[in-house]
């Protein structure tokens, strides 16, 4: 494809202005050694300013006309050459504190990659914070052809960029600064002392505006060489802000479009867009092509400025023939004087590079473990390690052994007979469980482990879901084993009438260990009936209520009737004693009936301190799973949510104070 040129219908001035010797060339139209065609004569002190060459480019300067010769930045300026940042008041201080705080709360939980842009997003932020505050660095971009140089060079007022039909004509960035003090700016932007120029001093209030101005010329952005495309991405992500500038034939062209403004659309209010090249289209065709790109601008999700609305500048000029460009110095001096322009790119920043983080940190829904999530996980712990059990089980050993202390002593004698004669008794088959039911319990504790764990991550971005199951999963290793040994301090605690909030806090700091003898035991010893029967199998016994000893005197004395009753009427029947025998039959039918009656109530009695024992005994060994659990299993997955938390409400300020609308 032929290139287009600026020169348009004006192209014999183009062509009488490219005859004559450009600063920094020779007469004979040869670059002066040791600078890139073109390019002017401002040199560094001390480079090569001596000899031959140093007279060739005396004599080129001194050829020049001196209303088109750029000055050079004085050697002797002893003014300081940065200037302290200062922030003016906006937002952008607090939000980059909350993104740095963002990156270091979630180092541990995302992937370096994740946080990489927002890492350098800080560190240019950093950087531009260091430099000057005076000045706003601004980049002409374009295609090849776009007349990019030209306008660099009409803004400057002199011939410093060069501009021709040889492609590519810029190969490196040349910077052309207004004021002093711009030096560490331009080091930051890799850009050489050789390449850095002054404007032509007009005195104009346009130029006054101008002040603070660093303007630099781009190499092509659609260049065939490689080198040019890299150097045009690193600046444009260090500068202030943009001049994209197109042409009638390329400003619908995809490759500015996907590349550039579409990913940039952020940065709006940094961006001008300059429909160049006007002088070549005829009659009402500029106003079209015009909207037309507002068109792609707004299908590329740019806000335009227009209406006093922020957003980017679209307007149309000919940088050949001047028409539009006397607009775009007196928007752009506004712009520079406002001196908020730094300010506004690494909000820009801030916000695409939030934009990218979002996926990571925004949840849908309100996650998080509910008080319905926790009294589940608690069930099914208290399920798997047989609290239920355990309580039905102390119940019955309570009534049992108030049997065993208020029963007639004929019953005693016959219980204890049938214990004698199958050694173990009831207890025979506490002391083993089926295998069975060990992996029943098992099973159920990890099924309450992953479902509160569900519960939890519901809801939850990716990688916050996964820390959140990771840490379920690891405080539940040894978590069986833990329930087991629990299970038997708390029915001790209960037989030995100790304090319950002892075996509570024995729970707690079980559950915080490394597992209980290294998880490798089976665990919660088989699950339902089988905490009880453990119980019953140590022998321990309840405590007794105050009236036992009543109730057994009352037993002792319906005995001693029935045995005196006896004794009575075995004298009478033997003929010791006198004949009578209604008063010793009633004595002994009194101590037979008497002693059934005292055990019956005593039994009626027993019921309700019973089952207030064998709840007390469940409750005892609910809490103690219920402490265990939320040592092991509840407390690190709470504390990944409340990371969580942390760096949502971190994300939340960072984004809060947002001026593109993300």
């Amino acid at each position: 494809m032929t290139a287009v040129t600026d020169e348009g219908p004006g192209q014999s001035r183009g062509r009488a202005r490219a005859q004559e010797p450009a600063p920094g060339r020779s007469p004979d139209g040869g670059a002066a050694p040791g600078e890139d065609p073109g390019h002017g004569q401002d040199r560094p002190p001390g480079g090569w300013d001596d000899g031959l060459i140093a007279r060739r480019a005396a004599t080129a300067t001194d050829e020049t006309a001196p209303d088109e010769a750029p000055p050079a930045v004085p050697e002797d300026d002893v003014r300081p050459q940065v200037e302290a940042y200062v922030p003016s008041g906006s937002p952008l201080s607090p939000r980059l504190d909350a993104l740095r705080e963002l990156v270091g709360l979630s180092r541990a939980r995302l992937d370096r990659t994740a946080l990489a842009e927002a890492g350098r997003v800080l560190d240019e932020a950093a950087a531009r914070q260091r430099l000057s505050s005076r000045h706003t660095v601004v980049a002409i971009a374009g295609a090849s052809g776009s007349g990019k140089s030209t306008l660099f060079n009409s803004l400057a007022g002199a011939q410093i960029s060069e501009s021709g039909l040889r492609r590519p004509t810029t190969s490196a960035p040349l910077a052309c600064s207004w004021t002093d003090g711009a030096a560490g700016l331009l080091d930051r932007l890799a850009i050489p002392g050789r390449l850095r120029r002054r404007p032509q001093a007009g005195g104009t209030a346009a130029d006054e505006a101008l002040q603070g101005l660093v303007l630099v010329d781009l190499p092509d952005h659609d260049s065939a060489a490689a080198g040019h495309r890299d150097q045009v991405d690193r600046v444009l992500a260090l500068v202030d802000a943009v001049i994209w500038v197109v042409d009638p034939e390329k400003y619908a062209d995809a490759a500015l479009h996907e590349r550039y403004l579409r990913p940039l659309a952020g940065h709006a209010e940094v961006t001008f867009v300059v429909l160049n090249q006007i002088d070549r289209l005829p009659g009402e065709a500029a106003d079209q092509v015009l909207d037309d790109l507002r068109r792609l601008l707004d299908e590329d999700g740019m806000a335009l400025g227009e209406h006093g609305e922020p957003g980017a500048t679209v307007l149309s000029l000919s940088a050949l023939t001047g028409d539009g460009v006397g607009e775009l110095r007196e928007l752009l001096g506004r712009f520079v004087q406002d001196r908020t322009a730094a300010t506004r790119r690494l909000s820009a920043d801030v916000d695409a590079a939030a934009a990218r983080l979002r996926p990571v940190y925004v949840a849908e829904g309100r996650p998080g473990l509910g008080e319905g999530a926790r009294e589940e996980f608690t069930d099914r712990l208290a399920e798997a390690v047989g609290a239920a059990a355990a309580g039905q089980a102390a119940e019955r050993e309570w009534r049992r052994n108030a049997g065993r202390a208020c029963g007639t002593p004929w019953l005693r004698l016959w219980r204890w007979y049938e214990s004698t004669r199958q050694p173990g008794g009831l207890d025979r088959g506490a002391l083993t469980a089926p295998p069975e039911e060990h992996l029943t319990a098992r099973q159920r504790v990890e099924q309450a482990v992953r479902t509160v764990a569900d519960d939890a991550a519901d809801g939850l971005p990716g990688p916050w879901a996964q820390a959140v199951r990771e840490a379920a999963v690891h405080g539940a290793q040894g978590l069986p084993e833990a329930l087991d040994e629990l299970a038997g301090r708390a029915m001790g605690a209960g037989a030995d009438g100790r304090d319950t909030d002892t075996v509570t806090d024995a729970a707690a700091k079980t559950g915080a260990g490394t597992g209980v003898r290294g998880g490798t035991g089976t665990g919660v010893r088989g699950g339902a009936g089988q905490a009880g029967q453990a119980h019953a199998g140590r022998g321990a016994k309840p405590p007794r209520p105050a009236w036992w000893p009543a109730a057994v005197l009352a037993q002792v004395a319906m005995t001693l009737l029935q045995i005196f009753g006896g004794l009575w009427l075995a004298g009478q029947i033997i003929g010791v004693l006198e004949p009578g025998l209604l008063t010793p039959a009633l004595v002994m039918l009194a101590g037979i009936i008497g002693g059934p009656l005292v055990e019956w109530s005593c039994a009626a009695a027993a019921r309700g301190p019973a089952r207030r024992y064998g709840q007390e005994a469940e409750r005892r060994l609910r809490e103690a799973a219920a402490a265990c659990g939320r040592a092991r299993v509840l407390d690190p997955v709470a504390a990944e949510l409340v990371r969580y938390r942390e760096v949502r409400e971190r994300f939340v300020a960072v984004t809060e104070f947002s001026t593109t609308g993300r």
